[in-house]
């Protein structure tokens, strides 16, 4: 080779050296960046010119023309991101569900600094007392007073729970924004990569690195799968519906509930929909839910990965209450809900109590069972097996108006409908709950005790029309409190008296707590294992780059020393030979 061509061999490594030690120089500079990637240096030959062909040889005579810079590769275990995203994601659905159970024992736990147990306690011992003395008057207005206590405290526990529902429901809205915002960025990113590495030559690795990063934080939210095409374009999908695709981000939409304000992600893509007359749309989600839950909560099918899953599990779709419990099927839908089947099974505990001290005093009022059907004036009918008494004003445990006196009655409507019979007599008739209709059940929401019996406790009295104590309904009174007969829900087969009962719904939330904080621990410890082996593939170690930059130095150092060996020849000849 000339020694004019020995230049550009001395040059070729000085060029590669100096970019070498400027990759070296990004990776010690970025070695606490979150997300950064260790980049890799490679090098390779240039073309050799062949000098002369001897097929007698083992090689032909040639001669090289220096290094080549040929590429800064990212250093990544594909296996490892997806491993590392997926259990992510695990750990994020746990920690959601641990925080939320940690949230409802408080809520059970605590009222303004006095458990509700003492709640439930006190009106139990108001009753305790009542059995002592039926006709005490001081015993009337505890006993008014415990309940009232009973359900103002019940009414605040059920909005604490009820209010941890809307701030999910704000978190929801937060994380479904941020989710397409990930998806606008993975988009944007798309397509600068597209562009820089469109020649073949740059490789756009810090972009790539935050591409990555967008990507690891998408996975703690929702259960994501991932690739990259042959024009280095990411697509993504979440819960296998396409959400990054091509040029286009198919974001996510909320479609919110008229009575509960609760929000419920959607495809719009895969919503059919109508115009309105204001020009919007109106979607019809259904089939187009981004999240089902029509699949058991599993590791093994892979259903438990996602915050934004938990959130929207935790939250629930409504306001539940003890008609939840009561139809076995409802209860299918909210017994993966942690809200919304401690909100059943609360109201649950509260209806049990209102009814059935109101039965027992309903029964001593006379309420009876009615054999057959009774007609009224109005024509309807009331059906045999209906509850009703005659009107008696001023009867025992009788209101003015005749009416049997109820200690827990609704809010919105009436215990009891007076009607009149074609035989010219006045009755009062239950007016039986009805599911369909929230205003006629006795729920926390609709809970109240009397209000005239507010005013009036003595109108208890609870002294028979000959003047004796009624001792046998306070008894029963007594007895409605130790009765073993109410269980939790379906599933559990343990019968509890009303104070038990309370005290098993706050075990049953810690023991489902540990349960999840020990899922939780578990899976961070995997999390930070897959973390670690992944940090010792993509991570700086400022030894290992320090021993790379005095490798690239030296080989600088060479790359010059050539160059002026190679110069001074040429200056001799010129000099010196060429006279």
């Amino acid at each position: 080779m000339p020694l004019m061509g020995s230049l550009y061999v001395g040059t070729s490594g000085l060029q590669t050296s100096q970019n070498a030690l400027n990759t070296t120089a990004h990776n010690l500079s970025n070695t606490d960046t979150t997300g950064y990637t260790r980049q890799q240096v490679q090098l390779s030959a240039r073309r050799y010119a062949t000098l002369s062909v001897d097929p007698k040889s083992i090689n032909n005579k040639q001669v090289g023309s220096g290094v080549n810079y040929s590429r800064v590769k990212q250093v990544r275990d594909y296996f490892l991101d997806k491993t590392y995203r997926k259990e992510s994601g695990r750990s994020m659905f746990y920690e959601v569900s641990t925080e939320v159970l940690e949230e409802v024992e408080g809520q059970l736990g605590e009222m303004n600094g006095e458990a509700f147990q003492t709640t439930i306690t006190d009106f139990w011992t108001a009753i305790q007392e009542l059995a002592k003395d039926p006709a005490n008057s001081v015993n009337h207005g505890l006993l008014v007073q415990k309940a009232s206590e009973l359900v103002e405290r019940a009414g605040a526990v059920y909005d604490g729970l009820a209010s941890y529902q809307d701030n999910l429901n704000h978190q929801i809205l937060k994380q479904v924004k941020k989710i397409n915002e990930y998806g606008q960025q993975i988009l944007a990113l798309n397509d600068s990569i597209r562009a820089i590495e469109a020649g073949g030559i740059e490789h756009a690795n810090d972009l790539r690195d935050a591409r990555n990063q967008i990507l690891d934080e998408l996975s703690e939210l929702a259960n994501i799968r991932y690739d990259e095409d042959i024009n280095g374009d990411v697509w993504v999908q979440i819960e296998g519906i396409d959400f990054v695709r091509g040029s286009t981000c198919y974001g996510i939409e909320l479609k919110i509930d008229a009575s509960t304000g609760f929000y419920t992600p959607f495809w719009p893509q895969n919503a059919s929909y109508r115009i309105l007359e204001d020009g919007t749309r109106e979607y019809n989600i259904d089939g187009a839910e981004v999240f089902r839950f029509n699949r058991e909560i599993s590791s093994d099918l892979d259903t438990d990965i996602g915050g934004l899953k938990a959130m929207l599990l935790a939250r629930g779709d409504h306001r539940a209450d003890y008609t939840d419990i009561a139809d076995e099927g409802k209860y299918d839908k909210i017994s993966q809900s942690v809200l919304m089947n401690i909100q059943a099974e609360f109201d649950q505990l509260i209806h049990n109590v209102a009814t059935k001290v109101n039965d027992i005093l309903a029964e001593a009022a006379g309420v009876r069972v009615l054999q057959g059907p009774l007609l009224l004036e109005d024509g309807r009918t009331i059906p045999a097996g209906a509850r009703y008494c005659e009107s008696e004003p001023d009867g025992y445990l009788r209101k003015s108006d005749g009416s049997p006196i109820q200690l827990f009655s609704k809010a919105t409507t009436d215990g009891y409908e007076k009607v009149k019979g074609v035989d010219g007599k006045e009755y009062w008739v239950y007016v039986e709950e009805d599911a369909a209709h929230p205003d006629s059940l006795y729920t926390v929401k609709n809970l109240q005790v009397d209000p005239e019996l507010m005013q009036k406790p003595a109108m208890l009295g609870f002294r028979l029309p000959d003047g004796s104590e009624d001792k046998e309904t306070t008894e029963k009174l007594k007895a409605a409190f130790t009765e073993e007969e109410y269980t939790l829900n379906p599933n559990v087969r343990k019968k509890t008296t009303f104070v038990d009962y309370y005290t098993d719904l706050v075990n049953q939330v810690g023991n489902s707590g540990w349960v999840y904080r020990s899922i939780y621990q578990n899976q961070e410890t995997t999390v930070e294992s897959i973390c670690n082996a992944r940090e010792q593939v993509v991570g700086v170690s400022s030894d290992e780059e320090l021993s790379n930059m005095i490798k690239f130095q030296n080989a600088y150092n060479a790359s010059s020393r050539y160059i002026n060996v190679v110069s001074e020849m040429l200056e001799h000849i010129i000099s010196t030979l060429g006279v």
